[in-house]
């Protein structure tokens, strides 16, 4: 059984009866409770969230911790107050599964940029026709409506001028 975390060990007396009730096949922690988080100093946010998630206490399985720390608990903070051989023995087989973890995680980063990488460069030669036809469209409508305010005013001049002279001509006869 995976342990979610250790009593209070203080002495090298306790870690020497710890090891033999363990040896024993006797389980020095079934289930971790609000108190045991208040003895170990756990903040008060911490400690409600943990009650909130772990009313009548977590039992000390790895489906409890991995409850815990989809609810938010922060398991390391619990991790850095096991006695030193445990705290030892965890930081062996942590480390070990964070350089795995990373491996993994930088290969697949790896992976992803090269896809999105040509996938974008795939976008860019698929969409250019379209932009360059856009661009072309932009520019067209910017030039008509440079078209349309130059020549409002000799559109209104010219109608003024064909209405003075209709007005002159009628004035004539």
């Amino acid at each position: 059984m995976e342990t979610f975390c250790y009593t209070e060990v203080v002495t090298q007396d306790d870690y020497s009866r710890h090891r033999e009730l363990r040896s024993e096949g006797e389980i020095i922690m079934e289930k971790v409770t609000v108190g045991f988080l208040r003895s170990l100093g756990a903040c008060a946010g911490q400690v409600a969230l943990f009650e909130e998630t772990f009313p009548d206490g977590a039992a000390v399985t790895v489906e409890a911790a991995l409850q815990a720390m989809g609810a938010g608990l922060t398991l390391n903070w619990l991790a850095s107050r096991l006695p030193p051989p445990a705290l030892a023995e965890y930081e062996r087989v942590t480390f070990a599964a964070e350089y795995e973890y990373g491996r993994v995680t930088e290969a697949a980063l790896d992976e992803y940029e090269r896809v999105t990488t040509e996938a974008w460069a795939e976008y860019k030669r698929l969409t250019a026709p379209a932009l360059a036809e856009y661009e072309y469209e932009r520019l067209v409508a910017a030039a008509w409506a440079e078209y349309e305010r130059v020549t409002e005013a000799a559109l209104a001049e010219y109608k003024r001028a064909e209405c003075a002279a209709l007005v002159a001509a009628l004035k004539m006869l």
